[in-house]
């Protein structure tokens, strides 16, 4: 169906395992800050099912501050020393929307790149995707991370999505990135009730032409609806990846591998 890579989408839905070698995540901020741990967490991943491993080494949660440009590196580039070393055939993503980082990343050997801001915080990103030649996750945000929930007016916000989506797509073709993936950055820049309005519309975003990401794992749409904490979000999370799969979703991005690929062998037999 889509033009990729065939060892990065050999089959869908594709479940990415998410892994935060960062301090301040919203779920699991902490957890995986030694290598041990990082091996434990990517050794799950990949046992549980999962198909990508997604990096990040910098929160972006709402009200989330920036760490240093090298202190991102180092934590990335040392997570895809350790993963590659033990699981030389594993599919890495690198969740960043630093140019430098990137192209350190895929030096090291990541695969493909997933940024939440779709190239709009780092002018340098899509030029060096170009340069890269790796996939690219292009997600739609508002504003960083620290003040994106202070920005969720639209007019229309499918149309202001689609009409942002088109500018960023243009600008990749540019530098010769077809390779895309959409993600319509749920928590990002939106409200409780206009993630579930994006939920429902979701196939609205096929019309791209580009498979679309979900990522809405124990995410506040989730947990502040039903008056519960990220922790105990599992069951709505499963709830509302079922939706997005039924919904034509080709990526779930989760925290619970083995939950959601549980999910998809349900969906596939009713849709696929």
């Amino acid at each position: 169906m889509y033009n990729f890579n065939k060892k990065l989408f050999s089959t869908t839905p594709i479940i990415m395992g998410i892994l935060n070698v960062t301090e301040d995540s919203f779920y699991d901020g902490g957890r995986y800050m030694t290598e041990k741990n990082i091996l434990r967490r990517a050794e799950q991943i990949l046992t549980e099912g999962g198909n990508i491993i997604d990096i990040g080494a910098m929160s972006t949660r709402p009200n989330a501050l920036e760490i240093p440009e090298e202190e991102e590196i180092s934590r990335i580039v040392s997570a895809v020393n350790i993963i590659r070393d033990r699981f030389p055939d594993s599919t890495l993503s690198i969740d960043t929307y630093r140019a430098s980082v990137a192209v350190a990343a895929v030096e090291a050997g990541a695969d493909m790149i997933n940024d939440i801001s779709g190239g709009t915080f780092d002018t340098n990103m899509i030029p060096a995707v170009g340069k890269l030649q790796v996939p690219y996750c292009l997600m739609h945000t508002t504003a960083k991370p620290s003040v994106m929930q202070q920005h969720t007016e639209y007019e229309d916000i499918l149309a202001e999505m689609l009409q942002f989506f088109g500018r960023q797509i243009e600008k990749l073709h540019a530098h010769h990135v077809h390779d895309i993936i959409i993600d319509p950055g749920f928590g990002f820049g939106k409200t409780l009730e206009q993630n579930y309005f994006l939920m429902k519309n979701l196939q609205v975003f096929h019309e791209l032409g580009h498979p679309v990401l979900v990522g809405i794992s124990r995410k506040s749409m989730i947990y502040k609806l039903l008056d519960t904490t990220p922790d105990n979000a599992l069951n709505g999370t499963t709830a509302l990846n079922t939706v997005a799969l039924m919904k034509g979703a080709d990526i779930l991005r989760v925290h619970d591998v083995k939950e959601a690929v549980e999910v998809r062998k349900i969906v596939s037999l009713l849709t696929f």
